[in-house]
């Protein structure tokens, strides 16, 4: 009987999430979880209700020159977010009122 390779107990679940489809979602959601540690906390005190779904972000904004200026930088913030979570979790954003 042969050996396998030996994989470390990390990589054994990132490829089990892979295989069941799980990567797209954990990131989303880590997305949502992180929000407030990735803009900082003066961007987390003026947004509500953020979720994911389907790559598309979702964020209720309190202050509207704050909405407008997320909206003109939205390709940053895809890019920071997606940065920061270590994969492609958002493709669009939806900035509410």
């Amino acid at each position: 009987m042969k050996r396998k390779e030996a994989q470390t107990l990390d990589s054994v679940i990132a490829e089990w999430i892979r295989e069941n489809g799980l990567e797209k979602p954990l990131l989303e959601h880590r997305v949502v979880e992180q929000w407030a540690e990735i803009l900082g906390p003066t961007i987390a005190r003026y947004t509500r209700d953020i979720s994911v779904k389907d790559g598309m972000l979702r964020v209720r904004v309190t202050n509207a020159a704050l909405r407008q200026e997320l909206f003109e930088q939205r390709f940053k913030l895809i890019k920071k977010l997606n940065d920061a979570v270590g994969g492609e979790a958002i493709t669009d954003v939806r900035l509410l009122g």
